[in-house]
């Protein structure tokens, strides 16, 4: 069984078991929360309600993702900016889609 969630403005396809990064969300390394905003549902080929089903998962790590570099330049006008950004992750284990 799958399910399509949103979360931090992206969709993701889950089953039970899989490993996502998702934008970081409240929560301790071990707790157990749960995905409410399912779009979409299905079994074998066959699309579900959607509204009836539940996603659970396992928050395994709070981390970072990698460094993303901004670099501005204008030429002949000596203008030079570096910048660095790196976005804060959650990582779960989908527990069950019920």
């Amino acid at each position: 069984m799958f399910a399509v969630v949103r979360t931090g403005g992206k969709q993701y396809r889950v089953a039970a078991g899989d490993k996502i990064a998702v934008e970081k969300l409240a929560g301790e390394a071990g707790e157990t929360i749960t995905l409410g905003d399912v779009l979409l549902a299905g079994n074998d080929g066959e699309v579900l309600d959607a509204a009836k089903v539940s996603v659970s998962a396992e928050i395994i790590a709070q981390a970072k993702s990698e460094k993303v570099v901004v670099f501005k330049k204008r030429r002949r006008h000596n203008y030079r900016r570096k910048n660095g950004h790196r976005q804060q992750l959650t990582l779960l284990r989908i527990v069950s889609v019920a």
